[in-house]
C-alpha cells in the first residue's frame, strides 16, 4: 500500500474531529438534528482549514445508510465512498477548471436525475470564486430552487469574488484560523499514533509557522518526519524551515525596549548569518508586539494562544512601555515590513528601523510638547527637557553604552538635593531607591506594594523633571524606569500624602484662593 500523508490519513471524519471550528461544527449539527437543511451551503476561509473536510462531513451526514445523523458511521458504502471522494452522489468539481458557461449547463441537466444509492445527490463546488460571470448566473435559477433531492455546498477561499446574488441564495459559513495551541495539540495526537516523540517546543514552532493552517502544519510535520526519523526538537523545526524562535523575538522585543541598540543588532546579525529569514523575523516581531499591545489592553485575553513562558515575557516588557509608544513601534516595524518586500537588501531595512524605533522611544511625543506649551502658557516654569541622543552609528553607541557609568546613588543624591522639600515629586522620590544603571536607563526600584502610589505619580511631567536633574547632574541624558523589587521600603515609614504634601504649593494656593476652596483627606 502507497504511503498516505498525514494531511489525508488525519482528515477529520466527524463533526466532533473537526479543529478549532466549533461554532461551524455545532450550527451544521443541530441543523441535522433538527432536519432544518438549507439547500445551499457556502464555506468560506484560508487555505487549510477544514472547508472540503466539513463538506464531506456534512454530505456523510445526510446520505450515511442511519442517517440524516449528526454522527455519521463512516462505515457504510455511502460513508466510505464520500471519504475516499468517489461517491456516485457526491460530485465533486473543482471550480477553477470547470469555470465556464457549458460546465453549468450540463450540471444543470444532471440534477434532474434522482441520486444512484444515497438520500441526496449532492454539489461540492471547491473554488467556487473562479467560476466566470456567465457561469453564475446560469446557476442562479437552479441553485435557488433545486429539487428536493438535490444539496449545493460551496467552498471559498475569496468570498468578496462570488457575486452577490450567489452569496444571497447561500447558507455563509466563515470558518477561522485555527490557534495555535490547538494545532499544537493536534499534531502531539497525530505524533502519538504514530509513536513519534515530538517536543511541545516543537510543536509550538510548526503551529507558530503554519498561521492558523492545520493542513500546512500536517505537511511540516511529515516533512521533518522525513528529515528527523522519530525524534523532533524545536532546532530541528527551526532549522528546516528557516523559522526563527520565539525566545529570540522576546530578546530582540527586550532590546529594543530598552534602548540597547549594540546589543540589538548584535542579535539581528546573528539570525541573519544563521540564514534565517529577515521577513519572517520582522513579521514575528510586529505579531509579538501585537501581542504585547493586546496584553497591555487585557490581559486575560491570551490566555489560550500564548505559552506561560511568552505571558510571563509579556508581563515583565509592559512595564517597560507606554500604550502609545507600542502603536507608535508597530507603525514603524510595520512601514519597514512593507519596505522590506520590495527591497534586495532586507537586512539593511531591519538594521535602520530598529535604531530608529530606539531613538523614537527617547524622543519627545507631540502631546508631551503640548503639554509642555500649556505650562508656558499659564506662566509656569519650564524646565528644558531632556535631549535623546541621536544615533548616528554603531561606535557612538558602543562607546556610550561601554564607558564607565557613574554611581547611581551619588548621582541620586545630587538630584535629591534641588528637589523642593514639599512638592508631588519629592513625595515621589521618597518611595523609591536606585538599583542600578542599564546603557541610557536609571533604574528606580520600589516596593511591590507602593505600585499604585508610584502609578499615581509617575506622570509624564514628574518623569520628565527627574530625567533632567540627573542630566544635569551628571552631563548626560537619562530615562527613568520604575521597576517594582522585593526589600524595597520608602525613606519615611509614615510618608505624608499626597494631598499634604502638596498643598503648600504655590500654584496650589492660588487655586485655593481663586476657586475659594479647601483640601480634603
Amino acid at each position: 500500500m502507497s504511503y498516505e500523508v498525514f494531511a489525508r490519513k488525519y482528515r477529520p471524519q466527524t463533526f466532533d474531529d473537526l479543529v478549532g471550528q466549533a461554532h461551524v461544527s455545532r450550527t451544521l449539527k443541530n441543523a441535522v438534528a433538527q432536519n432544518r437543511l438549507a439547500h445551499a451551503y457556502l464555506f468560506v476561509g484560508p487555505r487549510g482549514i477544514g472547508k472540503t473536510s466539513t463538506a464531506r462531513i456534512l454530505a456523510k451526514s445526510l446520505n450515511c445508510i442511519k442517517g440524516p445523523t449528526i454522527t455519521p458511521c463512516g462505515e457504510c458504502d455511502n460513508c466510505r465512498e464520500i471519504a475516499a471522494g468517489n461517491s456516485l452522489d457526491v460530485i465533486e468539481i473543482d471550480g477553477a477548471s470547470n469555470n465556464s458557461v457549458e460546465d453549468v449547463r450540463q450540471l444543470r441537466e444532471n440534477v434532474r436525475y434522482a441520486p444512484a444509492k444515497g438520500r441526496y445527490k449532492i454539489y461540492l463546488i471547491d473554488e467556487v470564486h473562479m467560476l466566470s460571470p456567465a457561469a453564475f448566473n446560469a446557476l442562479l435559477k437552479t441553485l435557488e430552487e433545486p429539487p428536493g433531492h438535490v444539496k449545493f455546498i460551496f467552498a471559498t477561499t475569496e468570498p468578496q469574488k462570488v457575486l452577490p446574488t450567489i452569496l444571497s441564495r447561500c447558507q455563509r459559513f466563515d470558518l477561522h484560523r485555527i490557534p495555535a495551541n490547538l494545532i499544537a495539540k493536534h499534531l502531539q495526537f497525530i505524533a502519538e499514533k504514530e509513536k513519534i516523540t515530538l517536543e511541545p517546543a516543537a510543536a509550538h514552532a510548526i503551529a507558530r509557522g503554519a498561521e492558523g493552517g492545520l493542513r500546512d502544519a500536517e505537511s511540516m510535520l511529515d516533512q521533518l518526519v522525513a528529515f528527523c526519523g522519530e525524534k523532533i526538537s524545536e532546532n530541528d523545526v527551526l532549522n528546516v524551515f528557516g523559522f526563527t524562535s520565539e525566545q529570540t523575538v522576546v530578546d530582540l522585543t527586550r532590546r529594543i525596549l530598552r534602548g540597547e541598540t549594540p546589543d540589538a543588532i548584535d542579535l539581528l546579525h546573528q539570525q541573519s548569518e544563521s540564514g534565517k529569514d529577515m521577513m519572517r523575523l520582522m513579521s514575528d516581531l510586529i505579531a509579538y508586539l501585537r501581542d504585547l499591545l493586546v496584553f497591555k489592553a487585557k490581559p486575560d485575553a491570551l490566555k489560550e494562544d500564548v505559552e506561560p513562558d511568552v505571558q510571563k515575557s509579556l508581563t515583565a516588557h509592559a512595564e517597560l512601555i507606554t500604550t502609545d509608544r507600542l502603536l507608535d513601534l508597530i507603525d514603524q516595524f510595520a512601514a519597514a515590513e512593507g519596505r522590506m518586500k520590495w527591497a534586495p537588501n532586507k537586512k539593511l531595512h531591519f538594521e535602520v528601523a530598529i535604531i530608529r524605533a530606539i531613538q523614537t522611544l527617547g524622543q519627545a511625543t507631540l502631546d508631551e510638547v503640548i503639554e509642555k506649551l500649556g505650562e508656558l502658557r499659564d506662566g509656569g516654569e519650564i524646565k528644558p527637557m531632556a535631549q535623546t541622543a541621536g544615533v548616528t552609528g554603531y561606535s557612538k553607541v558602543a562607546e556610550r553604552v561601554e564607558s564607565d557609568q557613574p554611581d547611581p546613588n551619588q548621582l541620586w543624591q545630587q538630584a535629591l538635593a534641588k528637589i523642593p522639600a514639599k512638592s508631588f515629586l519629592r513625595t515621589l522620590t521618597e518611595l523609591v531607591r536606585p538599583i542600578g544603571i542599564e546603557g541610557r536607563n536609571f533604574l528606580l526600584g520600589h516596593a511591590p506594594a507602593e505600585t499604585s502610589k508610584i502609578e499615581t505619580l509617575a506622570s509624564a511631567n514628574n518623569r520628565r523633571q527627574l530625567e533632567t536633574l540627573l542630566s544635569e547632574a551628571s552631563g548626560r541624558d537619562w530615562s527613568v524606569k520604575f521597576v517594582a523589587k522585593d526589600g524595597i521600603r520608602p525613606s519615611t515609614a509614615d510618608a505624608a500624602t499626597p494631598a499634604e504634601s502638596f498643598k503648600d504649593d504655590p500654584l496650589i494656593q492660588q487655586a485655593i484662593e481663586l476657586f475659594n476652596a479647601e483640601i480634603k483627606t
